[in-house]
């Protein structure tokens, strides 16, 4: 039982939680370890579990129940290619026994299948991003957009719309990561959502450290994440900038970085943290669900300069713990710059690291079990949940 929590549900309800893959131990997989923290007796349940020995413990050691994809030809390396099976796999799990069942979305987990005696509650972190609006996006930047590979990839998409929107109905209540996200949910399925915001470890991060003269960036290099763009952007205006993250557009960043920013791939949370307490300002041009390393960075009381879509416009204060700019581009970011070296001392770190804690672990915790006993309680009743 959580002690941090009143944990009011009766210490007999089984509890299942689903998620679609366990591989990383990155935002998603966060929220997960704390649904465990208020529901430790759950049991778990994922497509494929490829996580390493060193990150069990975020899990608690548990033995977490696998569909048919953990066991198919290259799964570990290339589970994502099965993208087609996935619907039907997270069919395949039995939940029966189980009073209460919390799926972790932003793919699949949705679709599990559960009867009119239990209770489904669905935490969504995004509703599938390549399957709706952002389809066109995904086929150019894979190379799809016609040929018989686009054609096959349309349809995959298509039957995966379809079947999201089923899935959907299967669940009793969502719970969205931010009203950005709430709002994603009523345009794709036209479902309310209460918004409880992800669990972000603030306490790991010192705010009073001097500021030293480099912007950080840490980010996967992905399309959407546009780190391109703010390597652009910082070699016209020849500031120090200091890139962590790998991935799959590290090579061509690579090619246009100048001697002014340093490229250092992958790196430990330790000196992810020293660099954000002492950054000059952390730097952030995706059009993020919710965006951890937003609050991540103002922990460590470094005034952010994002773009102002998606989250962002939720965690960062503007003028306060940041700017935003209002455009994907290397002219509106480098004016976002500008204007922040203009303002920089207006900013303060204790307003930031304020800011933050309002996402702290024990908030999310409170909050999560606090929704879920409510929701219940009325379903206990036999009353309308939403």
């Amino acid at each position: 039982m959580n002690q941090d929590v009143p944990y009011l549900i009766a210490s007999n309800t089984k509890v299942a939680i689903a998620h679609e893959w366990l591989t990383s131990h990155a935002g998603s997989e966060k929220v997960v370890e704390q649904m465990l923290a208020v529901f430790p007796e759950a049991d778990l349940f994922s497509l494929v579990d490829f996580l390493p020995p060193e990150l069990r413990p975020f899990i608690r050691n548990k033995q977490v129940s696998t569909s048919f994809i953990q066991r198919l030809p290259f799964a570990k390396k290339h589970f994502r290619q099965y993208l087609p099976l996935m619907p039907l796999a997270i069919e395949q799990f039995d939940l029966s026994a189980y009073d209460l069942v919390i799926s972790s979305n932003h793919a699949v987990a949705k679709g599990v299948l559960t009867g009119p005696d239990q209770l489904h509650i669905s935490y969504v972190h995004t509703p599938v991003r390549y399957a709706w609006e952002l389809q066109h996006q995904y086929l150019q930047q894979a190379g799809l957009v016609s040929g018989l590979k686009g054609a096959m990839t349309r349809s995959i998409l298509h039957y995966l719309r379809l079947w999201d929107l089923a899935a959907a109905n299967r669940v009793d209540c969502f719970v969205a990561n931010s009203r950005f996200i709430a709002r994603r949910i009523w345009k794709t399925y036209r479902r309310p959502a209460q918004v409880i915001y992800p669990p972000v470890a603030v306490d790991r991060f010192r705010y009073d450290r001097p500021r030293e003269d480099f912007y950080l960036v840490v980010s996967r290099c992905v399309p959407y994440k546009r780190v391109d763009m703010i390597v652009a952007a910082v070699n016209q205006i020849w500031r120090p900038l200091v890139v962590v993250g790998n991935g799959p557009n590290l090579p061509q960043i690579q090619k246009t970085a100048a001697a002014n920013i340093q490229l250092l791939g992958a790196q430990p949370d330790p000196v992810v943290e020293d660099l954000m307490a002492r950054c000059r300002a952390f730097v952030f041009a995706a059009e993020e669900d919710f965006g951890i390393t937003l609050v991540e960075a103002q922990a460590a009381g470094a005034p952010v300069i994002a773009y102002g879509r998606g989250g962002a416009t939720e965690t960062v204060i503007e003028g306060k713990t940041g700017i935003l700019f209002q455009e994907q581009s290397v002219a509106s970011l480098v004016d976002a710059v500008k204007h922040y070296e203009c303002t920089q001392a207006e900013f303060c770190p204790e307003v930031s690291r304020n800011n933050a804690e309002n996402y702290a672990v024990d908030r999310f915790r409170r909050e999560f079990q606090t929704y879920v006993d409510q929701i219940w309680e009325k379903f206990q009743r036999g009353e309308a949940l939403e």
